[in-house]
């Protein structure tokens, strides 16, 4: 017998729809439900078919069919739009729905359908150009092993019109013993803590990067985190491999280049099937890429989304930790971190903005960052801005040129951070361009922390740093101002833990 839900109303008559069988019956939407690049008439809608998702997902093959349903409001009663997608194991059984002629600025709910299972009801809102404000959150690094997910609750609770994720989803690394841990980093023994574990070795094929994410979005507080609000996205290095670059992997001597290209087509592939973005990726023999970086307006802030890790040179100068020594191939010009085709786009598109606030999102630290005193050539952490100083003055000089209020985001390091951007990067003195805004992780740890807090006293552009906390950014924007919220969390080993407020910047005070 045909349940209610495999019924369409149409012009007031009942029509029955394709009949879908399930294919076991453990729970399809494990994984919950997601939404994200929104515009001001369209977002993605994401799910995926997993009744066994940590053992491949345990779909059958062969085409399966979805149904949705978009509402004005969170009862599922006034309809908007609904329809059928189909999906197959060649896309682990994930669904991507692109909905089109939204209105700008206006909240959205949406469920998936199968046989007799139903999704989690989900929040999504289109962006709008014209809205005199926007509240936006930035996130990256969520090491399932490192901590709870405490600070996606908490983003959950406050359902900001997006959140822009910047890396680090998962990381690729084999299982660590739980509790307490020690571990040599750059020459000094450090202690911190493990809560969870890895569901297996470092992750390689498709299959293994498919069951990390799923391990991943298994998480309740990230469900939530999903549910509740749009999401844009770009990946940073732990979603393939710990510091790669283009074709580079971290560690050449030990997968060669063809394999490299097999392993990150793999992961390019799962990130798609486990994110709301549209396409797959796009190959060319065994080549991959991966369409993430955009702009998205949101009222008085334009946001430049960046991808950092597709097109960038090999880093050069060696990888000292948590800094290295200056290096005279740090003045080669061709040094990038974006590749010149998103340059040119990136420098187009500021030019042409009109927005108030012009934020470019990216996923390391954009402001210097010295570990050792002056007069010395700076030490820095080559995986940074720090590393391609050249495209990063390019930048600066394009930002100092007539663009409203430049904000640039960062992540990766694990500490939070709220750094000036100077005309002259290591010139405190020289005019002020913009801010930098850097959260800590949601979740992984900061071995290095003492060497940030120790060198604060060499970077005067440097206003706040933590990195003995977790937590994440809010950015509450207005025509006139920016306020930034540093959440913290109190006990990462606690999945109920507190989330509180450590600092409230505002640009208007500066």
């Amino acid at each position: 017998m045909l349940s209610r839900r495999h019924f369409l109303m149409s012009s007031g008559l009942l029509v029955c729809a394709p009949a879908v069988r399930a294919a076991s019956s453990r729970y399809h939407f494990s994984l919950g439900v997601a939404s994200g690049s929104p515009r001001a008439s369209s977002v993605v809608l994401w799910t995926r078919l997993a009744p066994e998702p940590l053992r491949g997902g345990g779909m059958p093959t062969g085409v399966t069919t979805v149904r949705y349903r978009v509402c004005s409001e969170p009862a599922m009663r006034r309809l908007v739009q609904e329809g059928f997608v189909e999906t197959s194991e060649a896309k682990a059984h994930s669904v991507h729905v692109k909905l089109r002629d939204l209105e700008p600025g206006r909240e959205y709910w949406y469920q998936f359908y199968f046989g007799e299972d139903e999704s989690p009801v989900g929040r999504t809102r289109t962006a709008d150009p014209a809205a005199t404000g926007a509240k936006l959150a930035l996130a990256s690094c969520n090491s399932y092993e490192s901590g709870h997910f405490a600070a996606f609750a908490d983003m959950a609770r406050w359902a900001p019109d997006c959140v822009i994720h910047i890396g680090d989803y998962i990381y690729e690394g084999g299982p660590s013993p739980l509790g307490a841990v020690k571990r040599n980093v750059g020459g000094r023994e450090l202690s911190f803590e493990n809560v969870r574990q890895h569901d297996g070795p470092e992750i390689v094929t498709l299959t293994d990067y498919r069951n990390r994410y799923a391990l991943y979005r298994s998480d309740a507080s990230l469900q939530a985190a999903h549910a509740a609000s749009p999401w844009i996205v770009a990946m940073d290095d732990h979603e393939i491999d710990n510091n790669w670059a283009g074709d580079v992997p971290q560690d050449p001597w030990a997968q060669n280049a063809l394999e490299f290209k097999v392993r990150k087509l793999a992961a390019l592939q799962a990130y798609y099937e486990h994110m709301p973005i549209e396409q797959p990726p796009e190959l060319s023999g065994i080549d991959s890429h991966l369409q993430l970086y955009g702009a998205y307006r949101f009222g008085p802030a334009q946001v430049h989304l960046l991808d950092t890790r597709q097109y960038r040179s090999d880093q050069v100068c060696g990888q000292g930790f948590p800094g290295d020594a200056s290096c005279p191939e740090l003045a080669d010009p061709a040094l990038t971190m974006t590749g010149q085709r998103q340059e040119r786009w990136l420098l187009d598109a500021l030019a042409r903005s009109s927005a108030n606030y012009n934020v470019i999102a990216s996923q390391t630290w954009f402001a210097p960052y010295r570990y050792n005193a002056a007069p010395e050539a700076p030490s820095v952490n080559m995986d940074q801005w720090d590393g391609y100083p050249l495209q990063r003055q390019r930048l600066i000089d394009a930002l100092a040129n007539g663009v409203a209020n430049p904000v640039v985001l960062g992540g990766d390091w694990h500490c939070a951070a709220a750094m000036r951007i100077h005309q002259d990067p290591w010139d405190a003195r020289s005019k002020r361009i913009g801010h930098n805004f850097c959260g800590t992780s949601i979740s992984s740890h900061c071995p290095w922390w003492d060497s940030l807090n120790a060198a604060k006293a060499f970077n005067p552009h440097v206003d706040h740093v933590n990195g003995a906390q977790r937590g994440y950014l809010r950015f509450e924007v207005s025509r006139n101002d920016w306020k930034t919220d540093f959440r913290v969390v109190d006990d990462p080993r606690r999945a109920d833990s507190a989330v509180r407020s450590e600092l409230v910047l505002s640009t208007r005070d500066t």
